[in-house]
Order: C-alpha cells, then sequence, then structure tokens
C-alpha cells in the first residue's frame, strides 16, 4: 500500500521539488519530515518536478516506506493523516488532502492529465501582497488584448510537437504533446491567469507560453502566429520564459477515482 498525498506549497524557497544535495527541496523537506512522522524512513515520489520559485494548489505525491512491510505500515487513518502531517511540516507547505493506493500506483506515471496556471501581474506597480507570487508586466492589458492573449492560447490545444516551447539543451526526445484546454482571463483578484491542461509537459513549456502570450499582449506577435510558431519547431521562434515565480500546479487527473479524504 502506498499513502496519496494532496499538497499545496509556496515554491519560493525551495529549489524545487526534487532533492539536490545541500540544497532546500520539497521532497527533501518531506522525506525528512515524514520519516519522523512514522518513525522510520519513508520514500516520497511525486507527479511532477517543479523548478524552483515554482508553486503548487494541488500537487500529488506517494509515500511509501523505505524497506519492505506489510499494508498496515501506515498506523494514522486517512481522515486523521492531514491533520497530524501538518504539525510536522514546515509552514511554507500543507497536506489538504489524503488516500491509499496500491503498490503499483504512481503519482507520475499514472496521470493522464495536469493543469498549470500562469498568474500575472500586469500594473506599473508590483503590490507586494503579490511579489513573488505573480510575474510583473509593468503595462495594464487591456481588455483587447487579454481576448488576443485568449484566442493564441487556444490556438496552443491539440496534439502537436511542441519543441518550439521546450528549454534549449532538455533531454526529453519526444516533444510530442497533447493539449486538451486553455483559457486567459482576469481573476477576482485583478491578476490575468493563463490556464492550460495537457496529457505532459515539456521542461519550461508552459513558462515559454506565457512568455509568448505577453508578446501577443504587447503586440509583438500576432494571435494567428501562433501555430506558425509551433510549426517552426524552433525554440527562437517563441517568446522569452516568463519568470518561475507565476507558475503553480493547479490539478493532477488519474484515469481512475480516488477517495480522497479531506478531514482534519
Amino acid at each position: 500500500m502506498k499513502l496519496l498525498v494532496k499538497t499545496v506549497f509556496d515554491g519560493s524557497n525551495f529549489c524545487g521539488f526534487q532533492a539536490q544535495p545541500g540544497r532546500r527541496s520539497v521532497q527533501g523537506e518531506l522525506t525528512e519530515r515524514f520519516g519522523e512522522l512514522f518513525g522510520f524512513p519513508v520514500t516520497v515520489t511525486g507527479c511532477s518536478r517543479t523548478d524552483s520559485g515554482v508553486h503548487a494548489l494541488g500537487y500529488c505525491l506517494a509515500i511509501a516506506p523505505t524497506a519492505p512491510c506489510d499494508g498496515s505500515w501506515c498506523a494514522i487513518p486517512t481522515s486523521k493523516f492531514c491533520a497530524a502531517a501538518n504539525t510536522a511540516l514546515p509552514s511554507d507547505i500543507a497536506a489538504v488532502a489524503a488516500a491509499e493506493m496500491p503498490d503499483e500506483f504512481h503519482p507520475r506515471y499514472s496521470a493522464v492529465k495536469k493543469e498549470y496556471i500562469y498568474k500575472i501581474c500586469d500594473s506599473p506597480v508590483l503590490s507586494p501582497f503579490v511579489r513573488g507570487r505573480a510575474m510583473h508586466f509593468k503595462r495594464r492589458i487591456s481588455d483587447s488584448a487579454l481576448l488576443n492573449m485568449k484566442k493564441a492560447a487556444a490556438l496552443f490545444e491539440g496534439t502537436h510537437d511542441f519543441t518550439s516551447f521546450m528549454a534549449k539543451g532538455s533531454k526529453i526526445t519526444d516533444p510530442v504533446r497533447t493539449v486538451y484546454s486553455t483559457d486567459v482571463k482576469r481573476d477576482s483578484d485583478g491578476l490575468v491567469c493563463f490556464t492550460v491542461s495537457a496529457d505532459g509537459f515539456l521542461y519550461n513549456m508552459v513558462r515559454i507560453m506565457a512568455g509568448t502570450l505577453l508578446r501577443v499582449a504587447s503586440g509583438k506577435v500576432d494571435c494567428g502566429e501562433i501555430t506558425e510558431i509551433i510549426n517552426s519547431r524552433r525554440r527562437e521562434s517563441a517568446g522569452e520564459t516568463a519568470a518561475p515565480y507565476g507558475l503553480y500546479l493547479n490539478e493532477v487527473t488519474y484515469p481512475f477515482d480516488i477517495r480522497w479524504n479531506v478531514d482534519g
């Protein structure tokens, strides 16, 4: 048995999810804290690698004992797990739901869809309350420019070779991904939010998409040019890689119902 946990975290003070020697990571922090909580070493496996500064609103990870153990290794009921975990976790990570899963479950490879949100503060002055939480774009994005961004984002939808939206030096050999949905809108806090869901993402893919959409907002790229940029398969054709702290992993979808327990 594995324990699946949905978490939220502020990525500002992490080098990313994956453990790295001498650096503070989400995985490293969770491995240590959960080991202390259970009283024996555990492995923590994530649903995705996230870069330094990237946040999460629905990050899924699996916990399992390092050494072979029977199915009853977790003495904490899932109905109480989040309450127990949050007493042990640092203030920039919180557990929000838990569920028991079979041994063959993998939080990354079992997923069929992931959704990211990229947040932009389009204001001459950056509010200190969104610093580190949204990319600062120093000019107000008009309603018409917002609509152009939305139209441009819709052209990402479908199955494409997204080489143009992959960071140079990436070791990924298959750049084909299927984007299921996109949206660009202003949220209740006044931030411009680009939302995209897909069967998977290339390294820096969402951040490059966001940077390209900001070029659309600036009038440097016509919204209809997105298809040409995709078809060029050239990283130079797309926009800049937007800052990591505007990016949030929002949701991970699996091909079966998960009986999440959110009590506690």
